[in-house]
C-alpha cells in the first residue's frame, strides 16, 4: 500500500491540484488518491477533514499534512532524492526555484481571466492587456530558461522536474484558449502536453461529468 495520499480537487479545474499529481505520476512515486468535488455545498468540510487550510492539494503522509503545491514538491524532493526534483547545477537550481516562485505567488490577471478548463476549447477567448502582460512575461521565462538551462532536455532546465510541474497548468491554459507561441516556448508547451503523466491527468480530465462555471 502507498505511504502517501495526495487530495486533490476535479482534474479538469483544479490546477494546483495538477502540480504535485503530475510529479509524482511521472517520477513513479506510489499515492493513493482522494479527490473532492470542487464547488459543492460539502466541498469545504471535506477539504477542512483533510487540511486545516481547507484547500487543495494536501498530501498526508502518516501523521504529516503538508498542504499548498510548491511546499508539497519540496516535501517530495527531500524524501526521494534519487529523483530530480531540482537541477544537480547550483545556478540552474536557483533559476529553476525562482521560475517556480514567481508561478506560485504572481501572474493574477492570466489566472482570472484564463481559468483552467482542460476540456475547452476557446481559441475565440480574449483577455485584457494585464493578462496579454503576464503571457508576454511567461513566454520569455520559457524562451530564456529553455536557452540558458534546458539543454540538456525538452524542459524549462533540461529534464522535467518540480518547476516543470508549476508551469503545467500554464500549459493546458495556453492551449485552451489558444495562446499563440513560437520557437522555444512552443516546443516547452509540446513537451509538457505530450508527457505520459500529462496525458494520463489530461484523459481523467475528459470523463468527468462535473461541471463548474469556470467563465
Amino acid at each position: 500500500m502507498a505511504d502517501f495520499e495526495l487530495v486533490i480537487g476535479n482534474k479538469n479545474y483544479s490546477s494546483w491540484s495538477l502540480r504535485p499529481w503530475l510529479a509524482m505520476t511521472h517520477f513513479g512515486i506510489p499515492f493513493r488518491e482522494t479527490m473532492i468535488l470542487l464547488d459543492t455545498p460539502t466541498m469545504k468540510a471535506e477539504i477542512l477533514a483533510h487540511s486545516p487550510a481547507g484547500r487543495v492539494p494536501v498530501l498526508k503522509h502518516g501523521e504529516l499534512r503538508i498542504w499548498d503545491s510548491l511546499a508539497i514538491l519540496e516535501y517530495l524532493a527531500e524524501r526521494f532524492p534519487q529523483h530530480d526534483f531540482w537541477p544537480a547545477d547550483r545556478a540552474a537550481r536557483a533559476h529553476a526555484r525562482s521560475l517556480a516562485a514567481e508561478m506560485h505567488a504572481g501572474f493574477p490577471d492570466l489566472r482570472r481571466e484564463l481559468p483552467m478548463d482542460s476540456r475547452a476549447r476557446r481559441p475565440d477567448h480574449r483577455w485584457s492587456d494585464l493578462a496579454a502582460a503576464d503571457i508576454d512575461r511567461i513566454k520569455a521565462m520559457w524562451s530564456d530558461s529553455r536557452r540558458t538551462y534546458g539543454t540538456g532536455g525538452d524542459f524549462l532546465c533540461g529534464g522535467f522536474g518540480a518547476v516543470d510541474a508549476m508551469y503545467a497548468p500554464v500549459v493546458s491554459r495556453f492551449v485552451t484558449y489558444g495562446v499563440a507561441l513560437d520557437g522555444a516556448a512552443a516546443d516547452y508547451r509540446d513537451a509538457v502536453w505530450n508527457l505520459p503523466a500529462m496525458q494520463a491527468w489530461l484523459s481523467a480530465a475528459a470523463i468527468e461529468e462535473a461541471v463548474l462555471p469556470v467563465i
